[in-house]
């Protein structure tokens, strides 16, 4: 069939790793989708750190798994190291986080779009947008023809009027060795739609061979490492490869100050804001002045290549400064430098414009996800393409938009952010953004959220059996623990020995386990309870439950039950096109505010920051309730 005789019924513009998992997803739920990438040889581009997960991030990867999504399975099945950080915290801030083969990750993401049923590939720039009466209708690329199309998703990540900076030098874009894309911002802006500008960067890729390991203290990965995706369809990481920690020095500082001078970060070049938590080591130098030394992470881009990526000194420099103070890193005397680092500012549309399914509330059928959303990372990119993929065909089919809220997954509280509160800066996930992070946990995303991806059509009916069980066995087993009482004389050495008081009568297994110097792996070594295991076969995922059960279960009550007292406030509907400029006793500033962002629940209004509690008392009052 013919590009130019078919209407689709999605069509995705951008192939990173926001687009990708909006084609994938809307191409699995049976619309007829149109992947269109200005190249097909750089899908899902690892354009910064060749890394999956991390702080946060990694409860959003697991959460685009558990719904059906396939970065999680793409990362396990290309990873090179796997840790999971924080574990010296409780439960609600570990996170997973994976090293990847850069180009790896990319050819097995292009190896599932392929053999992803009712999705076509297309290479070319798309230029404009067709709309009729207030609604998409499709595209128009650089060879100047139409394509039809229902819904159009928009995932241009940093491409759109992209300019790159190194030093005194600026050149048109997307990132490094490839154009940026031109008219889709002006033809945006002609709609009505806001948009302003952005900054990220990126550091040097060195070469391994002309750097000095045994100077940098070795990072290897966890011993025995996990999976972030809870199927059977990924590899088990059975070799690792190594990271290294370097640090700057009070020289390397010195030499990095001579190019401020004709650093754009400090001449006014670049006016856009980048990432507060991740910023450019000349950013570091200038914000954090008492500092002598910052670390510096040495990364393999891969199992084979000597390409390794210098994470922490993000930079904008010129060529000559960065050359020379990485020279004066312990360990890098002797550095060749593959590629100078950047930085790179393009056009984003502030997502207050967007509704929570990430439609845009001004053009029908079109959406947006990633990084034009003014976020930055891949994980954040990917959950936006699937639920604006999903979104996208539940619309087609007339359906409700499937929206998660803020206590039933990160991604939920990711997008209820970007379209309530908008952003300024580039939005990074932080644990600390979610209210309800006890209940957001990496280890329970498939109990909270495959039951959803399963009703979707995206998490198959095998991966749903596997959740139920998971959860019928750790019952199974807290049960065990609360019925079954454990004699001093077989649990009180153990206790002496950890520290803690001896009983002197039988007790319940769970209440003596329940104390603060259990764990799981002490508690499995107790007789009885390496006897259950034995006998019930069970596996690690339900041990980790019910070691979490045992330590925090009050504290997951008490968050359970006040997620449940705010969430009836999400009960509390505001009708569509409400005025609420006719409400003259709410504030200015929240008749403003309500009226350009349009909040679809009470909940969502009190989240807008210039809406008092009294201003929603007022809406409350107002609504009838």
């Amino acid at each position: 069939m013919s590009l130019f005789n078919t209407t689709y019924d999605v069509l995705v513009i951008g192939a990173g790793h926001a687009g990708c998992e909006a084609a994938h997803a809307s191409a699995k739920l049976g619309a007829h989708t149109l992947l269109i990438t200005m190249s097909l040889q750089n899908l899902a581009q690892m354009s910064c750190n060749p890394a999956m997960g991390g702080i946060a991030k990694g409860q959003i990867l697991r959460e685009i798994d558990a719904l059906g999504g396939m970065s999680g399975i793409v990362a396990d099945k290309t990873a090179i190291q796997f840790k999971m950080l924080n574990k010296s915290k409780g439960p609600a801030m570990w996170s997973p986080r994976a090293q990847s083969d850069r180009m790896q990750f990319s050819e097995e993401w292009r190896n599932v779009l392929e053999n992803t049923k009712n999705l076509d590939l297309y290479q070319d720039m798309v230029t404009n947008l067709l709309v009729e009466n207030g609604q998409i209708t499709g595209v128009r690329t650089s060879l100047d023809f139409p394509i039809k199309a229902k819904s159009v998703i928009l995932t241009a990540g940093t491409f759109l009027n992209g300019t790159i900076h190194i030093g005194t030098k600026q050149f048109s874009g997307g990132r490094a060795g490839e154009r940026a894309s031109t008219g889709i911002t002006k033809e945006l802006v002609n709609l009505g739609f806001e948009t302003d500008r952005m900054k990220t960067g990126t550091p040097p890729r060195v070469d391994a061979r002309s750097l000095d390991f045994s100077k940098m203290e070795e990072q290897p990965g966890d011993e025995i490492p996990i999976k972030f995706s809870y199927s059977d369809a990924s590899s088990f990481l059975k070799e690792q490869r190594s990271c290294y920690l370097a640090h700057t020095s009070p020289e390397v500082h010195r030499l990095l100050k001579t190019g401020f001078a004709r650093s754009p970060m400090f001449t006014g070049t670049i006016i856009s804001a980048g990432p507060r938590y991740c910023p450019s080591i000349e950013e570091k130098i200038e914000r954090f002045s008492s500092k002598d030394r910052h670390q510096l992470f040495v990364e393999p881009e891969g199992w084979t290549t000597n390409e390794y990526y210098v994470n922490g000194f993000s930079t904008s420099l010129p060529e000559d400064v960065q050359d020379k103070a990485l020279r004066s890193v312990s360990g890098f005397e002797n550095v060749k430098i593959i590629r100078f680092g950047y930085a790179i500012e393009y056009d984003y549309f502030p997502p207050t414009q967007l509704k929570h399914s990430l439609e845009t509330k001004r053009i029908a059928n079109l959406y947006f996800a990633g990084q034009v959303n003014g976020t930055t990372g891949y994980e954040e990119a990917a959950a936006q393409g699937l639920m604006a993929g999903i979104n996208a065909v539940l619309k087609l089919q007339n359906k409700e938009a499937f929206v998660l809220k803020r206590n039933e997954a990160y991604i939920g509280v990711l997008i209820d952010d970007l379209i309530t509160k908008g952003t300024e800066e580039p939005y990074r996930m932080f644990t600390s953004r979610a209210e309800f992070r006890t209940l957001l946990r990496q280890d329970n995303a498939d109990i909270r959220l495959t039951p959803k991806g399963n009703r979707l059509g995206l998490a198959s009916d095998k991966r749903l059996d596997i959740v139920k069980e998971k959860i019928k066995n750790t019952a199974t087993f807290i049960q065990f623990l609360k019925k079954t009482s454990i004699k001093p004389n077989a649990i009180n050495p153990l206790l002496l020995s950890l520290g803690s008081k001896a009983i002197k009568q039988s007790m319940k297994m769970y209440k003596v386990f329940s104390r603060p110097e259990f764990n799981i792996e002490i508690i499995r070594s107790v007789k009885e309870i390496a006897n259950y295991i034995h006998e019930h076969q069970t596996c690690t995922s339900v041990l980790e439950q019910v070691g979490i059960d045992l330590k925090y279960s009050g504290y997951i009550n008490k968050e359970k039950k006040t997620a449940e007292k705010l969430s009836r406030l999400e009960n509390v509907r505001i009708p569509e096109n409400f005025d609420f400029d006719k409400i003259k006793s709410l504030s200015i500033e929240a008749r403003q505010k309500l009226s350009k962002i349009k909040p679809v629940t009470i909940s969502q209004a009190s989240r807008i920051s210039g809406v008092s509690p009294s201003d929603i008392s007022v809406l409350l009052v107002y609504l009838g309730r």
